[in-house]
């Protein structure tokens, strides 16, 4: 892609759907887990880009609520890949000042797997440079009915008045209330579709498609994109016109 970026307008969220693992594998005649080894390398290097870039925080898609449906013997395949190689990469997080969290519903997860990935986020808790989100067992309708339900909790208990409700309630009750919404998604492996993830935080996100499958994402291509980005005008329902004339930055949603 032709232009330069521009380090004054680095988005501060990004957001990945790592997509194409199981097909990388097919194409080079391997079997899925090939693939799902591989992609942990990708992570590495766009985790490293995203700090140098200065992206303040960074959320990828590793495990959905609907891969538990997948064949049980690639699940656990996952969940000890996901844990063997944050545990592997918590020390180069920590030189590099990167702090690990996590959303979704990690009660699904295996107890083994909850207990270590615990203890990689608590190792890097002190760290204050990019924040590497990973959404495991996660979906984003899990996470609108949990809202719901603690907010309905909260309502019943006569602590939250229902005319009170509004957008900024119920994104304080989403599992990224700690986050601004991400500025750019990206999604790799060629599909045109969000896959359940993080619908209500992507309202105003610049959408980025490719058909390299996640493997083969590199560092260029993740700074391919961010200059994609800074190349698109960025209303929020105004007019160009406006944008001309006004700060072309939506409110931050930070706590």
């Amino acid at each position: 892609m032709n232009g330069q970026i521009d380090m004054t307008r680095i988005p501060r969220h990004v957001a990945i759907i790592m997509d194409g693992n199981g097909r990388w594998a097919k194409a080079h005649g391997h079997e899925r887990s090939f693939g799902h080894e591989n992609g942990v390398a990708t992570v590495r290097q766009i985790t490293e880009i995203a700090s140098e870039l200065g992206v303040k925080y960074l959320t990828l898609y590793t495990f959905s609520t609907e891969n538990w449906n997948r064949p049980q013997t690639e699940v656990d395949l996952l969940m000890h890949l996901v844990v063997t190689s944050i545990e592997q990469q918590t020390p180069d997080l920590i030189k590099n000042n990167v702090r690990l969290t996590a959303i979704g519903d990690l009660q699904r997860m295996p107890q083994f797997a909850r207990e270590r990935l615990e203890r990689c986020f608590q190792d890097t808790s002190h760290c204050t440079g990019l924040v590497l989100c990973l959404a495991l067992s996660y979906s984003s309708r899990w996470e609108l009915v949990e809202a719901c339900r603690h907010i309905a909790l909260e309502v019943q208990h006569g602590t939250l008045d229902p005319s009170s409700i509004d957008d900024t309630v119920l994104s304080r009750h989403l599992a990224t209330a700690s986050m601004p919404d991400p500025d750019l998604l990206i999604r790799t492996g060629g599909d045109l579709r969000i896959s359940n993830y993080l619908l209500w935080q992507i309202a105003y996100s610049e959408l980025f498609f490719t058909d390299k499958y996640w493997p083969d994402f590199t560092k260029q291509d993740f700074v391919d994109a961010i200059i994609d980005f800074q190349q698109r005008e960025r209303r929020y329902g105004k007019t160009s016109e406006q944008i001309l004339t006004t700060d072309n930055r939506e409110p931050s949603t930070e706590n």
